[in-house]
């Protein structure tokens, strides 16, 4: 079943950029996750009313597979979300979903 985890985020605004770039779909924290079996994709969503305000939504084939990911790569995880940590303002878990069918 489909796995989804929410975050939302606060940026500096002066580290929006650097933000993007390593939130992306295509940037640090997408690399890592593809390192992962199960991984699907990243989305970056930027708030229309405020542009400092951002959601992340990882997709994940099962939520198995997002606790394998994270207890494999616990260390790196750790070290990214530190780095990450310097860019935002405040971080806030929305939540983790599965697909309702």
């Amino acid at each position: 079943m489909a796995y989804t985890y929410v975050w939302e985020y606060l940026v500096a605004p002066d580290k929006v950029g650097l933000f993007q770039r390593g939130y992306g779909p295509s940037g640090e924290w997408a690399e890592l996750f593809r390192r992962a079996p199960g991984y699907l994709r990243t989305e970056l969503h930027r708030d229309l009313s405020n542009p400092l305000r951002f959601l992340t939504v990882d997709y994940w084939q099962s939520r198995g597979d997002w606790e394998a990911f994270r207890a494999r790569f616990s260390s790196e995880f750790e070290e990214l979300d530190a780095r990450g940590e310097k860019l935002t303002t405040r971080e806030t878990e929305i939540g983790r979903f599965e697909l309702a069918e």
